[in-house]
């Protein structure tokens, strides 16, 4: 269960203890959150792949699973939504890096400054081993004055001791003259953890409280930087600097020389994957081969015995549109093998930490449309499910940002079905057809990029961001993000694959459709220059894109028509899903005027491209 705003979540259980695991980003916590509660969370090898609370049960005790933060503060989204749930804990297991705990201890000596009982995960031992670092965990238990456990919680190492290690978790040694500071508060402030908030200047706990913040920020961080520098000087050896294979590639990946040919073989690979191979030989052999030659006409023989198959009931069960006989063709013979090779393709970039090394490598061309690099990683989610992508606009850093990359998300990218639909429908009009397409959408994606960025006020952020290690994605942790995802995405889309096949078939009983489509003839027939029956798909992708691009399948098209009708779906109006996470994040005012500019962009540009080429 996830939250976006921490206050309910903490009121929820008050009555329970509350155990919050808090760390940098991308130190692993929701592997720590996945296997205490059973709940499952993704796992990436990203930062910024929780930007919610996620909240659980382990035993008696709530459980929360907190946004990386490199401190506890008010800065950002992340350190707000954050900030009230570490307050407010009984117990803090913190997870660092063992290959950055320079870093990591920052925030560590933060929670131990507020006087939290505190157990410290020290993870990703492997690597640091891997790396020829040799960190002293009793010695740095001994600065700490709190529990510190080695893990590799990848592989599940060291997650169970961490846990029994729950119950001897206790407030560590506190820098001395900040302990005094914060001392110095406590006839007015009621919480030592809010006492050093105050101290250290956050505005909205000092209102809490009805107190001025005090100016303090600067010398409070000096102090606490240098006594995490002693404390790495006294517990981690490293080794002379050695160059590795991983490093090597890491760096290619950044290097715009090599960087853009090696992103230009990702995408040829993805395309083999998704748009050849599974769009091409496998929905062959489940859309056409099992379902349409093997289920179809047995649910209509089981049926048909029951139902007239040219009666009202018939129809909506077992005719064109039946939901029995299309919708579920379309569900599993099309819709599921390409939800599927989508989400192999993602996991593997996923685990391997490329995704922060693109968005270092597009940082200056995003920039021109005013975001940073950072907007790649929703995007990005967003091929996958534009709903995900859109609610994980909250890593980027200002309202500007996330109103230009929510914006981009739900005119012009598709998601993962619908990337499978398209690219089986271009995989027989050709290359050059195929380019003129991608051609079209970049050049829309450029263009509402700019005039956003100069419409509204401000300009981009700079691309602060960490780059994890390279790895070999794990087989296990891509097997089981492609299962979950897969999973929740079917189980949210056949409600609506359902509803949708229903409604059509109404229409078409009730003669609705043909009067749809001869009113909008004018439009599809002698604007677009599509066959009427067109106006069928695009009321099926006003409940799902996906659904509608899979209607265009049905249609006899010539190979300009195709580009055409799949430029108008990939522009049209967000699913109903996606609109409802829109009226969630942007507000009610800015959705519409999403939802009611896709209507006008789709057919705009789908009919100045039919003037031209049809």
């Amino acid at each position: 269960m996830s939250h976006s705003s921490s206050a309910p979540v903490i009121q929820e259980v008050e009555d329970k203890k509350k155990i919050v695991l808090v760390g940098n980003p991308n130190v692993g916590k929701s592997i720590f959150f996945g296997t205490w509660s059973g709940v499952y969370v993704d796992v990436s090898n990203f930062p910024g792949t929780t930007v919610e609370i996620t909240r659980g049960r382990v035993g008696e005790d709530a459980l929360f699973d907190t946004p990386g933060v490199y401190g506890v503060s008010s800065f950002n989204d992340e350190e707000r939504v954050a900030r009230d749930v570490i307050l407010s804990a009984d117990t803090v297991v913190n997870v660092v890096d063992a290959t950055h705990l320079e870093r990591d201890l920052f925030l560590t000596l933060q929670v131990i400054d507020m006087g939290l009982p505190t157990v410290v995960a020290l993870n990703f031992c492997d690597e640091a081993e891997a790396l020829g670092v040799k960190i002293d965990a009793g010695a740095l238990q001994e600065a700490l004055g709190v529990p510190v456990i080695p893990t590799t919680a990848v592989d599940g190492k060291g997650v169970a001791e961490v846990y029994s290690a729950i119950s001897l978790a206790r407030p560590g040694k506190a820098h001395p003259e900040i302990e005094a500071e914060v001392h110095k508060l406590l006839d007015r402030i009621d919480s030592r953890p809010e006492a050093l908030m105050v101290l250290e200047g956050d505005w909205t706990v000092a209102k809490r409280h009805g107190v001025e913040p005090l100016a303090e920020r600067e010398r409070v961080y000096l102090l606490r930087r240098h006594r995490a520098n002693e404390i790495v000087a006294q517990a981690v050896t490293r080794p002379e600097r050695t160059s590795r294979l991983r490093d090597l590639i890491g760096r290619l990946c950044l290097d715009p020389l090599t960087g853009i040919p090696v992103l230009l073989a990702v995408l040829w690979g993805c395309y083999q994957l998704i748009g050849v191979w599974v769009a091409g030989d496998v929905v062959g052999l489940t859309e056409e081969t099992l379902m349409q030659g093997y289920w179809e006409p047995w649910i209509r023989g089981l049926a048909g015995g029951w139902v007239a198959e040219g009666s009202a009931l018939g129809q909506i069960l077992i005719g064109e549109f039946g939901v029995l006989t299309m919708t579920v063709t379309y569900l599993l013979g099309l819709l599921l093998p390409l939800v599927l090779g989508f989400y192999v393709a993602l996991s593997v970039l996923e685990d391997s930490g490329y995704l922060p090394r693109l968005a270092t490598l597009v940082d200056r061309m995003m920039t021109s449309i005013g975001l940073n690099g950072r907007a790649v990683i929703p995007v990005i989610l967003g091929f996958g499910c534009v709903q995900l992508g859109t609610i994980t606009t909250r890593i980027l850093g200002s309202k500007r940002e996330r109103t230009i990359a929510t914006s981009i998300l739900n005119f012009v990218v598709h998601c993962s079905a619908q990337i499978g639909v398209i690219a089986g429908m271009l995989a027989v009009v050709g290359m050059k057809l195929t380019l003129a397409y991608v051609a079209t959408i970049f050049a829309c994606l450029a263009i509402l990029g700019t005039v956003l960025n100069k419409m509204i006020p401000g300009k981009s952020s700079a691309l602060l961001i960490d780059l994890p290690p390279m790895r070999l994605p794990r087989i296990g942790n891509v097997l089981r993000k492609t299962g979950v995802r897969t999973f929740f995405f079917m189980k949210e889309a056949y409600v609506w694959f359902i509803a949708g096949s229903l409604g059509v078939s109404l229409l078409h009983i009730s003669g609705g459709l043909k009067a749809w489509q001869n009113l909008v003839a004018p439009l599809t027939e002698g604007w677009l220059s599509l066959p009427k029956e067109a106006a069928t798909a695009f009321v099926m992708g006003m409940v799902r894109r996906d659904f509608g691009a899979a209607g265009l399948t049905e249609l006899s098209l010539a190979p300009w028509q195709v580009v055409v009708s799949l430029v108008v779906i990939t522009l049209f109006v967000p699913c109903i899903a996606s609109l409802m996470i829109l009226f969630k994040e942007r507000g009610v005012k800015e959705a519409m005027a999403i939802w009611a500019g896709a209507w006008v962009l789709a057919f705009t540009v789908g009919g100045v491209l039919a003037q031209i080429v049809l």
